[in-house]
């Protein structure tokens, strides 16, 4: 499929579900700008050309957002409390690979969350690949997200036993140096800082070609982060390096939050020149943190000062 042709199918999926869902609380494209450069774009690529020899245009940089919300209803299609929403991008060859997809329940735990979003990611691999697919995702949700929802409130409290032992409670740490072939998309760049804040972790991303992303704090959080950062299209990810900290070798008396290094998360810009970063001013970003030995591990040379 042409890229003419995937954006001639995204144009046509968008119109069908501004129908269905016609209200600005079911439906929000965030980005109307990049609408606007898709519809452009297919229109412009379906026009006949000027001349045989001009190169086709390029698709439009910026992909197209928007937000789905929904309650669940019950056996007489009566709206119920349960909402959730589902926020998608298109990626340019959609719907030749599937869209980047994240839903968001509040009844769900975060072990839940990460089951709902690979059911869901298995059913459209399986089902809808070469083909429009929100609309199917949507339904999906409606029949399945129930059951999950369910599981969560009739899951068990954990055991108290022992829970009173502050050694018990004493997590885990871990810090995570993520290296991906570049990151550009707004809206993963969003997901990024929104992740990393609901889960308590410190550290930085920088956006960019390479893309770099730092996330330290309790492990299981670190986990789920990366179980959601891996989930969205890629070109390439990876953990270039990991540091890991049991709960036995957390200083007695102390938190996981006295092996951070940063005092929060945030999106780091270093002179940015087109899509790449000046590695200069990143290595002495690094070396004030006291991370600088990392560069090394992403670059394979030593940073300078």
């Amino acid at each position: 499929m042409s890229f003419r042709e995937s954006a001639e199918a995204q144009v046509a999926e968008l119109e069908l579900l501004s129908s269905m869902f016609p209200t600005h609380e079911e439906l929000d494209i965030v980005d109307q700008l990049a609408l606007a450069e898709l519809r452009d774009y297919a229109e412009a690529e379906g026009a006949p050309s000027a001349s045989n020899e001009s190169p086709p245009a390029p698709p439009p940089s910026s992909r197209p957002h928007f937000v789905i919300k929904q309650r669940l209803k019950d056996d007489a299609g009566v709206a119920e409390g349960v909402e959730f929403s589902l926020s998608c991008t298109y990626p340019p060859e959609y719907p030749s690979v599937v869209p980047e997809i994240t839903v968001r329940c509040r009844g769900l735990s975060r072990a839940q969350q990460t089951q709902l979003h690979a059911g869901l990611n298995a059913h459209l691999a399986d089902a809808c690949l070469g083909e429009v697919c929100v609309l199917s995702a949507v339904e999906w949700l409606t029949d399945n997200l129930r059951a999950y929802v369910d599981k969560s409130s009739s899951a068990p409290p954990p055991p108290e036993t022992d829970a009173a032992s502050p050694r018990r409670r004493r997590q885990a740490f871990s810090r995570l140096w993520i290296y991906s072939h570049h990151i550009y998309n707004s809206t993963k760049r969003k997901n990024i800082l929104e992740w990393a804040k609901e889960l308590g972790l410190s550290g930085f991303s920088m956006p960019g070609k390479p893309g770099i992303v730092c996330a330290e704090g309790a492990q299981e959080a670190c986990e789920e982060f990366w179980s959601r950062l891996k989930a969205l299209t890629w070109k390439r990810i990876t953990i270039r390096h990991r540091e890991d900290v049991s709960p036995h070798d957390v200083p007695s008396g102390q938190s996981v939050d006295s092996l951070r290094k940063f005092s929060g998360f945030e999106e780091a810009a270093f002179d940015p020149r087109g899509n790449h970063m000046d590695l200069g001013l990143l290595y002495q970003f690094l070396r004030e943190k006291g991370c600088h030995d990392v560069f090394q591990m992403y670059f394979g040379v030593e940073g300078r000062r």
